[in-house]
């Protein structure tokens, strides 16, 4: 079974990399000292045994070349240095230094290498610890000589190097790990700085900028970036003072076909059955019109537009009472919380129209307001506007706060309207930090529900 592990973050990454090569590096430092250290040691301490062995022999051999003396008395007087212990082979008979120590230690490799006639070493595990014995053959006394000298002192300085070069492992992999953290924040840094930029852009700020860099690996990103921040200010100024320009030029031809119109209003009478008829569609076509040019000027005004500068305390409870009593609509109609508790910092224009624009969407396309409601809720103040018609499906709801976004039935003519009225309260949502959205009403038709950040109570 394999472990499924989460994606990493870049900066995870690199820390990861660093400590990583910071461990492998040490790991190999680590292991090529300590075995260069171990073998010079080792065969420091084998050369230091050889010599002080061979030395021992010679003494051995000096007595025994005395007439009557014997092997176990010259050895009991003998006493090597370090603290070796000696074993002495003679026409068979095995002697030894200590009482515990006999022919059993001295591998049978070794005695055979001996017994030629050849000096040797090899090493041995013990009770007490590892030991090295040295062979060595005497011939002029026809003896064969071991030493055994005890290397627990090697080995406690080869535990203690052991330690030693793990904890400087260690440290060397938490250097690498803290350097990672440091080379990681330098990496991406500019990147956050990047995401930071592009999140005020989004929001509207399209005079963010990023700082220019002295890294020469940067200067083409940051002036790339900024390039096209400046195209895509360009671009939406361009778009916004067309739409701009082209509603306020369309606004004065309008008006005066509107004073027109108005002027065969007042003398409808005279006109046929058929002339009233046409004057009535004329009439319904320019209302429509100067609706659709007040939306576009009103996108136009609010488009990526924030409202610090005109924000101000506004109570949507009070507001939404205002509206729907301009409208005519029952008091019944609506329930909201306290003034107070619904207060919100915005323009009380833009607001007061995205209300308005959610009553007229429920009114033209939903089958009339069933309920309003003005509540609090998560720090954010809503408005909640129920229709009795017949819902929006789930794959339209994003989609109908798109400009010129209309539902199939509007689209076929059947509704009135151009689709730029929830777009407006998406843009005006969105101007103050908040945000738009239609979901299903318990009551049965859609909910429009318009939510911006409520000022401290």
């Amino acid at each position: 079974m394999r472990l499924a592990l989460g994606p990493r973050g870049l900066r995870a990454r690199i820390v990861l990399a660093f400590s990583v090569g910071a461990l492998l590096v040490s790991a190999v430092l680590v292991a090529t000292t300590f075995g260069l250290a171990r073998s010079y040691l080792l065969d420091q301490r084998e050369s230091a045994a050889t010599r002080q062995a061979f030395t021992d022999a010679d003494v051995l051999a000096s007595r025994l070349s005395t007439a009557g003396s014997e092997v176990g008395d010259e050895l009991v007087d003998l006493v090597p240095s370090g603290g070796a212990d000696v074993v002495v082979s003679h026409d068979g008979s095995w002697y030894s230094s200590r009482l515990d120590l006999g022919a059993r230690d001295v591998p049978a490799a070794l005695q055979e290498l001996v017994a030629g006639g050849s000096a040797g070493t090899a090493r041995i595990d013990t009770p007490t610890g590892p030991h090295l014995v040295v062979g060595v053959p005497v011939v002029t006394a026809g003896v064969q000589f071991y030493e055994v000298a005890p290397l627990v002192e090697l080995q406690s300085a080869l535990r203690t190097l052991t330690a030693v070069l793990g904890a400087g492992a260690l440290t060397a992999t938490a250097a690498g790990a803290a350097f990672g953290v440091w080379a990681s924040r330098r990496v991406v840094q500019p990147l956050e700085q990047v995401a930071g930029a592009a999140t005020r852009i989004a929001g509207g700020e399209l005079g963010i900028r990023l700082p220019p860099s002295e890294d020469p690996d940067l200067l083409a990103i940051v002036a790339s970036f900024n390039s096209m921040v400046d195209a895509l200010s360009s671009r939406i100024e361009r778009d916004a003072r067309f739409v701009g320009d082209v509603s306020h030029e369309l606004r004065s031809p309008l008006t005066s076909l509107t004073t027109s119109v108005e002027v065969l209003g007042a003398r409808r009478e005279e006109l046929s059955e058929r002339g009233r008829a046409a004057l009535a569609l004329v009439e319904d076509e320019l209302g429509r019109f100067r609706r659709t040019l007040d939306d576009l000027l009103e996108l136009a005004r609010v488009d990526g537009a924030p409202v610090e500068e005109s924000a101000e305390p506004v109570s949507l409870s009070a507001l939404v009472r205002e509206v729907l009593a301009r409208r005519g609509c029952p008091p019944e109609l609506v329930g909201t919380d306290a003034d107070e508790v619904t207060a919100v910092r915005g323009d009380k224009t833009r607001l007061e129209r995205a209300v308005t624009n959610l009553l007229d969407n429920a009114d033209r396309h939903g089958g009339g307001v069933v309920g309003v409601q003005v509540r609090r809720a998560d720090g954010a103040v809503q408005v909640l506007v129920d229709d009795a018609g017949p819902g929006v499906p789930p794959a339209e709801r994003e989609r109908v706060f798109e400009r010129f976004a209309r539902g199939p039935r509007a689209a076929r003519g059947s509704l009135p309207g151009a689709g730029l009225g929830l777009a407006i309260v998406g843009e005006t949502a969105s101007g103050h930090g908040g945000a738009a959205w239609i979901s299903e009403s318990p009551v049965g038709g859609a909910r429009l529900t318009l939510s911006v950040p409520g000022a401290a109570p």
